[in-house]
């Protein structure tokens, strides 16, 4: 209790500085959990999505493919608390009107993130925990890859287990900061989050995992929020290996169409 008391202090200093990007969670839902690596233990994902978007306006028709294929490192600094970091290389293709343009037409390396989430509740199947982080400019904000300058925010996670069941809620905001002007002019700087997923073993080793959510807009031009819905399996080759797939599909004209996710995790 001492411990973790300590910690809270040493922590809150540093919330104004961090940031949450796209919350890691048990791939492939986008909501996060309570659950740690454990002290001295590690786990390495690479998870990848695809993405498609398609809108018709004024005449235009915009199509937008691309995708993120992500390697996120964590670590267990205390049973309750983990460090990670993101590494994510992007890529997207835009076409309007069937043509497609080198200017609409950009991969590479985007922003790194780098988070610690603290759990500190869990009794009874019911665990709270925070989750703060920041991000580094590592992506080349004038290709559409980073925003230029770090950014930060806090996530405040809960799960509740019952049975085979297990729930998850996020809230989480979010500050983004901009380099180029265009971006600050376009762009909001203070997001906000809300999610809630749950998961169910259906069979030993095989999870079904469902989640629903919706964020601030990010152009300052709509106040329309786009909202998801995602659904997928998850299933453990062994105590230490996992693999997954989902579906994410957007419930309202600002979200992306649909997106494919899969990834793989590995315990140490």
């Amino acid at each position: 209790m001492r411990r973790n008391l300590i910690f809270l202090v040493l922590l809150i200093p540093l919330i104004h500085f961090l940031y949450l990007p796209n919350a890691f969670a048990a791939h492939p839902l986008i909501t996060d959990d309570t659950g740690t690596q454990g002290k001295g233990k590690f786990q390495v994902e690479v998870n990848s999505e695809f993405n498609y978007d398609k809108e018709k306006e004024e005449g235009l028709t915009t199509k937008e493919t691309g995708g993120e294929i992500g390697t996120i490192l964590s670590y267990g600094i205390l049973d309750n608390i983990d460090i990670v970091l993101g590494m994510p290389f992007q890529w997207f293709k835009v076409r309007e009107d069937n043509e497609l343009t080198t200017k609409n037409k950009e991969s590479g390396i985007s922003d790194l993130s780098l988070e610690v989430k603290w759990r500190f509740y869990e009794k009874d199947g019911l665990g709270f925990a925070l989750k703060p982080g920041i991000t580094f400019p590592t992506g080349n904000e004038k290709k559409g890859l980073g925003n230029g300058r770090s950014s930060h925010g806090l996530t405040f996670i809960t799960t509740k287990e019952v049975g085979p069941w297990a729930f998850h809620f996020n809230l989480g905001y979010m500050r983004n900061e901009y380099k180029l002007r265009e971006d600050r002019e376009a762009n909001r700087k203070d997001l906000w989050h809300v999610s809630l997923a749950s998961e169910l073993e259906v069979v030993k080793n095989l999870k079904l995992v469902g989640n629903i959510g919706i964020e601030r807009n990010l152009e300052k031009t709509s106040s329309k929020h786009p909202a998801f819905i995602l659904g997928g399996l998850i299933y453990s080759i062994s105590e230490n290996v996992d693999i997954d797939i989902g579906i994410k599909g957007g419930l309202n004209k600002p979200e992306t169409d649909f997106t494919i996710l899969a990834g793989i995790a590995f315990r140490f």
